[in-house]
């Protein structure tokens, strides 16, 4: 009788007949080692959730994502740090060049991993291949437990509220962003063809919002606009009042890169786009291409508009200032601008919810297919309605918890900032990662790619994330209880290196301790589901047995460096 080999899993026992090994080791002499990549999710070479996402969705997908409320405030925030309006358009650029070399590093990853969605997670599990699933798993750690749209869903609900003339009360404002928050997920859980097909509508009228925002602009500026005076009095001498305070400079600094997060969202579904190296060469540029114009315009239209000492002077949103100068009313009447205005906020609210939803909801079912997650099989599963249905529940609970559970103030704010400080720092390891897969590629003579980044982009794209890394410790210019809570400025940022730090001792008793101490080792065997979906799940191999398994699981020296690009059947 052959002998066995016992391997443990989470709910189950596998055996693998001994007898079986001696072929497999035989077919596959000396490939690359199991202890560099014979971890993740596998590749599913015909997407279980279809192929939904078009050139349309691609450019909408991320409009809709980016363009949300920063662009009726930042610009008169962004004004206050800098102090004049030249130095302003140019800090507008400055956050355009930021995102576009971050969006060459993604589409060089996309070259190499044309097959994987999910985004960031992938890309950090393919570039730090070991400490093994360290990096994907401190990442989806992050990910699942904190990102969250509660603070758009209540932007949403107080504007929503401000429109219709209702009572702004904390009960109110948490019902309606529950009711979207709810809403959005249903729409998605339903169906991803139309769920794409809302998220592209809203971001059409988005788009058409700023563009008649600009034109409006474009008229006052050639005088078409008699009640407003000197259109162009602020762009005569548009770098007077430039501040010297470095406080303010770099403040604005980061709030810009803030304004321009989102153009990575498509990135998180690249295997239900049908060409996607094509596709995503061409229009994900184009998307944030599109949002630069777009904000540039429409600053020209608020500067050109409003007084430049009204603009540093109101805590009013400067688009509202921006209507109530184009659009006057009479004191005892509604001005039907401003309620215009509300509804177009809260309706940028909703299209970044929707999209942010759509988007996480693959990071976290590929978080689940690389074993990172109990259960597997749940989070990789497209049934009921071909969508990821777990992922879209897990999303709208934490939300739900967020909208509901913190008060108002202080704890809201720092738990929405929490995350912030950590993504810039797995920001900032994807680009050093970007270096180390070109480094293996060129040790096994890796064929090139359609697209390549050039090194000084990302360089620029390392040296802006390491920027984006310290700049949150500068202090604000009130001192150090002078930032959006009351409490010490930085406490977001010691918290979110907390949170690493917690899910580093994680892995370690997860990966490192419990192994050693129970004689097994992890590693992952593929597990195909009855809709076509394929996970990852994690098996527990006994020490003894190790060297068999290994040699019989070591994986193709392509998935190694990143050549899964070969032909694909579309449906």
């Amino acid at each position: 009788m052959a002998s066995t080999l016992k391997i443990s899993s989470i709910g189950s026992d596998e055996t693998l007949d001994q007898s079986r090994l001696a072929p497999i080791l035989e077919e596959q002499p000396t490939r690359v080692s199991v202890d560099e990549e014979a971890f993740g999710a596998p590749v599913e070479t015909i997407s279980p959730l279809g192929y939904h996402v078009d050139w349309i969705s691609v450019i909408f997908l991320n409009v809709s994502r980016i363009i949300g409320v920063g662009v009726f405030v930042t610009p008169a925030t962004i004004l206050r740090g800098v102090g004049s309006v030249g130095i302003s358009m140019i800090y507008w650029v400055i956050g355009f060049l930021f995102s576009a070399a971050s969006l060459c590093v993604y589409l060089e990853y996309l070259c190499y991993y044309p097959q994987r969605s999910g985004g960031i997670v992938t890309y950090l599990e393919k570039a730090f291949p070991r400490p093994r699933l360290m990096a994907p798993f401190l990442y989806a750690c992050l990910f699942c437990t904190l990102s969250t749209s509660s603070a758009a869903c209540i932007v949403f609900a107080e504007y929503v509220l401000l429109a219709l003339q209702y009572e702004i009360t904390k009960w109110n404002v948490r019902g309606v962003a529950l009711g979207l928050s709810t809403a959005m997920t249903m729409i998605c859980i339903l169906s991803t063809k139309w769920s794409l097909h809302f998220s592209n509508a809203i971001g059409m009228v988005k788009v058409l919002a700023l563009v008649l925002i600009a034109i409006t602009g474009l008229i006052v500026l050639c005088g078409g606009v008699p009640h407003v005076p000197n259109p162009g009095a602020n762009f005569s001498q548009p770098f007077l009042g430039t501040s010297n305070n470095i406080n303010g400079l770099v403040s604005a600094l980061l709030k810009i890169r803030f304004s321009y997060v989102g153009w990575e969202s498509v990135f998180s579904m690249v295997n239900e786009v049908k060409d996607p190296i094509p596709t995503l060469k061409k229009f994900a540029p184009l998307s944030l291409g599109v949002v630069f114009v777009l904000y540039m315009l429409v600053n020209i239209a608020y500067f050109a508009t409003v007084p430049l000492e009204k603009i540093k002077s109101s805590n009013e949103m400067i688009a509202n200032l921006f209507f109530e100068t184009i659009f006057p009313s009479s004191p005892n009447s509604t001005n039907v601008a401003l309620t215009v205005l509300q509804f177009l906020v809260a309706l940028s609210s909703l299209g970044s919810v929707i999209a942010a939803t759509i988007s996480a909801s693959r990071i976290i079912r590929e978080s689940g297919r690389q074993g990172l997650l109990p259960y597997p099989q749940i989070w990789a599963s497209t049934k009921p309605f071909n969508t990821p249905l777990a992922a879209y529940l897990l999303r709208w609970s934490v939300t739900s918890v967020l909208i509901v559970i913190p008060p108002p103030g202080d704890a809201f704010n720092f738990i929405v900032d929490l995350q912030y400080y950590p993504e810039s720092i797995y920001a900032f390891l994807l680009v050093i990662g970007l270096f180390l897969v070109r480094r293996r590629r060129a040790a096994v003579g890796a064929p090139s790619v359609p697209f390549r980044a050039w090194t000084f982009v990302a360089v620029f794209a390392l040296v802006v994330n390491l920027v984006i890394m310290i700049i949150p410790w500068v202090p604000p210019e009130g001192g150090i209880y002078a930032g959006d809570v009351s409490f010490f400025y930085a406490t977001y940022c010691i918290a979110g290196l907390g949170v690493i730090a917690l899910s580093c001792v994680i892995y370690y008793f997860w990966y490192v301790h419990f192994p050693r101490r129970g004689g097994y080792r992890i590693r992952q065997i593929t597990e195909k589901l009855s809709d076509g979906a394929q996970t990852s799940k994690i098996v527990k191999v006994p020490v003894e047995a190790l060297e068999e398994w290994d040699s019989a699981h070591v994986d193709d020296v392509e998935h190694l460096v990143g050549n899964e690009e070969g032909m694909r059947d579309r449906m």
